[in-house]
């Protein structure tokens, strides 16, 4: 890439307080025509704070702003879009009310006399979701009724509609499957050579090295480095994040796989998961890949008594005992079973409640007595879990939604950990999460393992998958393909074996 092209956008002593806190310490970014630019640090190193100063959402204590060589200060998002910046949140702000046409086009209809033009932004939508695989989703399905990876994609067509000339994605494949990723690389791939710049957040620090030409790291509000990928290795991109070395991005945990601990035998959905069989051993950790919409979610949700079942049986060997079909979570709670929802915001958390009340629900009883409940024993308790799980917080009184995407998955996991489960079912167990937390997460979970607990985990990161499961299995059409030991797979035979025909 050459010095002496002028920068498509330039963000020249970027600074931004809240109050008291910093949150941009003079911050510099340029990327050009037909680049993309990664930019990755932790949770709170300022990268969402910088994008919304670009976006218009927020403006800055000082510092400047040029597109195409014109100032830009823009007023509002909308003023922003105007101007050919299109972004893509990790957060979607998406209507869910309104269909996925009227998504991809709010705030921004086609019109003649002041009239709709359905059949134009009916075309240009489906051409818009054709490009990033996404043409099975109706036009005119209401978001609410989409799974987390469809809305996504819905989000990533919206910014390609616009036709910007910056795109900012934001975790954009947080909830998409290695297909859906792969697709989503070559939309990038057509961006580029049609010289539009894109700038590209993500913790996934493999796909930086994929997609991006150029890597800025940001820590505590400065930009710290930055280089052509080619130049950088994933430990050094590290080390610029966290600034010290993490040794290892999956951490090993000694576990021994003990006796049977669940037995599923022909488990059927009412339309997925299909005639699934698993049997998950104490101090194991099971994976499942597959693409999206292959029934991953449906079975973990059908084991917790989120989802009928149709048909099938669910036996818990260390109580000797089988589950009802028909029972709800709170009896899977008692069960043994604990389950970690995909979907952090509307179903992990009740992000309104303080730390400690999202850490005991819904086991109350340790701080029970004579009938009373000690609220200051359940403070100490979960002050005490929240310091073991380094969830970094002021208080527990504080509510969920003040913390750090980071820390409110450790506060998700801390749950299963404080209701005791034998079972834990983890949905994307680090989506969205920086670098530094991951490890932790898979620390936890190996510690978990090592206590003798059981756990089976979905996630469409195959490198995790890879990185910390004792065994591995494919879905494909609700259909649950022997599990295998991990050693006994590659990458490409699993996702081979999640798109092949006939498996």
């Amino acid at each position: 890439m050459s010095d002496t092209r002028p920068p498509c956008l330039s963000m020249r002593n970027i600074h931004k307080t809240f109050g008291s806190t910093r949150a941009l310490g003079g911050v510099d970014l340029e990327v050009y025509p037909g680049e993309v630019l990664a930019l990755v640090g932790e949770n709170g190193a300022g990268k969402s704070t910088l994008m919304k100063i670009l976006s218009g959402a927020l403006r800055p204590d000082r510092g400047e702003m040029t597109l195409e060589a014109s100032d830009h200060r823009p007023r509002s998002p909308h003023d922003s879009r105007q101007k050919g910046v299109a972004m893509i949140y990790q957060e979607l702000s998406l209507a869910p009310h309104l269909s996925v046409v009227e998504n991809i086009f709010l705030g921004r209809d086609r019109t003649h006399w002041g009239w709709i033009r359905k059949e134009e932004e009916n075309r240009i939508a489906l051409k818009a979701l054709t490009r990033v695989g996404a043409q099975d989703i109706p036009l005119h399905e209401k978001v609410h009724s989409l799974n987390p990876a469809q809305r996504q994609l819905v989000e990533i067509a919206r910014a390609l509609a616009e036709e910007a000339k910056v795109i900012v994605m934001d975790e954009p494949t947080s909830s998409l499957t290695q297909i859906d990723t792969e697709n989503l690389f070559r939309v990038i791939a057509g961006l580029k050579s049609e010289g539009a710049s894109v700038i590209y957040i993500s913790h996934f620090l493999e796909e930086v090295q994929e997609v991006a030409d150029r890597v800025i790291v940001l820590r505590d509000g400065e930009t710290v480095g930055g280089a052509k990928v080619e130049d950088l290795t994933i430990p050094q991109i590290i080390r610029m994040m966290v600034g010290r070395d993490v040794e290892e991005l999956y951490p090993k945990v000694p576990h021994q796989p003990g006796d049977a601990l669940i037995e599923i035998n022909s488990l059927s959905g009412l339309r997925k998961p299909e005639d699934v069989n698993l049997t998950i051993h104490r101090g194991e950790i099971v994976g499942i890949a597959g693409l999206l919409g292959a029934g991953r979610t449906e079975f973990l949700r059908a084991l917790f008594g989120l989802d009928p079942i149709r048909h099938g049986e669910i036996r818990v060997t260390s109580l000797d005992r089988r589950l009802e079909k028909k029972q709800r979570p709170r009896s899977r709670w008692k069960s043994g079973i604990g389950m970690l929802s995909e979907d952090r915001k509307e179903e992990g958390l009740a992000v309104e409640l303080s730390i400690s009340e999202n850490m005991t629900l819904p086991r109350l009883s340790p701080y029970t007595r004579f009938g009373l409940f000690l609220p200051w024993l359940r403070r100490e308790k979960s002050r005490a879990v929240a310091d073991s799980m380094n969830i970094i917080c002021r208080t527990v009184d504080a509510p969920v939604e003040s913390l750090s995407g980071g820390n409110q998955q450790k506060v998700a996991f801390a749950r299963l950990v404080h209701h005791e489960a034998d079972l834990l079912l983890l949905d994307e167990p680090t989506r969205g999460i920086d670098v530094g937390s991951k490890s932790q997460i898979y620390q936890l979970i190996g510690e978990s393992a090592a206590e003798g607990k059981a756990v089976l985990i979905v996630s469409s990161y195959l490198p995790e998958l890879f990185g910390v499961c004792d065994r591995i299995a494919v879905m494909r059409k609700g259909k649950l393909s022997e599990a295998r030991n991990t050693h006994d797979w590659t990458e490409d035979e699993v996702l081979h074996f999640a798109v092949a025909e006939e498996n």
